[in-house]
């Protein structure tokens, strides 16, 4: 739809996903339930910062889940999953492209509403599990997408320290020590914040610094 000039915003969602695909290539799976969505956009933000949205929607997602699960510790991990009680929740990917009307965004979000995968390197969880009956997946949907325009519009207007204070208040691992997976090498430090553009910073026996990708595990 983008390639054929949709200029969004766009919400579109499956009611059952059997072939989406998950971050370094992998497959995601979403059964019926659950929520699959994926939002397309046109940013006319520059496109060094756009990889910022990660970070907007995962709060998006985090105070979606927030509002029905009221009772479970709902958190954001770096760099674009959110989580219940500690396993994951949620997982988001960003995805761009150019056509004819220009470039395009597409935010890819599948949320654990009635069932999750097991067997994951990471714990995942869904809100089944954390005792709470969920909604449709269409009220779920209606609700991210009130909160992701809300922190959407403040991205655009404000830019992303006011984005980035509210993840870091959600930040699962924050000041404790994780292992960062990273293409060519794994590090081990202390999760001590979000620099100003997002990327991790890692602290390893005091020599702070930034990690702009890979996969954390704490």
């Amino acid at each position: 739809m983008a390639q054929g000039g949709e200029a969004g915003p766009l919400w579109i969602t499956a009611a059952q996903q059997t072939a989406g695909r998950g971050r370094r290539g992998r497959v995601w799976e979403a059964g019926a339930g659950n929520l699959a969505a994926s939002l397309l956009l046109r940013p006319t933000a520059p496109q060094a910062v756009i990889g910022q949205l990660s970070f907007v929607a995962a709060l998006a997602v985090a105070e979606m889940a927030a509002q029905f699960a009221s009772t479970a510790l709902i958190q954001v991990k770096w760099p674009n999953d959110v989580l219940g009680n500690g396993s994951k929740l949620a997982g988001i990917l960003l995805e761009s492209g150019q056509g004819p009307a220009g470039r395009w965004l597409a935010i890819g979000i599948g949320v654990n509403l009635a069932s999750f995968p097991t067997g994951t390197e990471f714990p995942a969880t869904s809100l089944v599990q954390l005792g709470i009956a969920p909604p449709p997946s269409d009220i779920t949907l209606s609700v991210l997408a009130a909160r992701f325009a809300h922190w959407y519009d403040v991205w655009m207007s404000e830019g992303f320290q006011i984005v980035r204070t509210a993840w870091l208040a959600r930040a699962g691992g924050l000041g404790s020590v994780l292992r960062a997976r990273l293409p060519h090498e794994t590090r081990t430090g202390v999760f001590v914040g979000l620099d100003a553009a997002g990327a991790l910073l890692l602290s390893e026996q005091g020599r702070v610094s930034a990690i702009a990708a890979g996969e954390v595990f704490f």
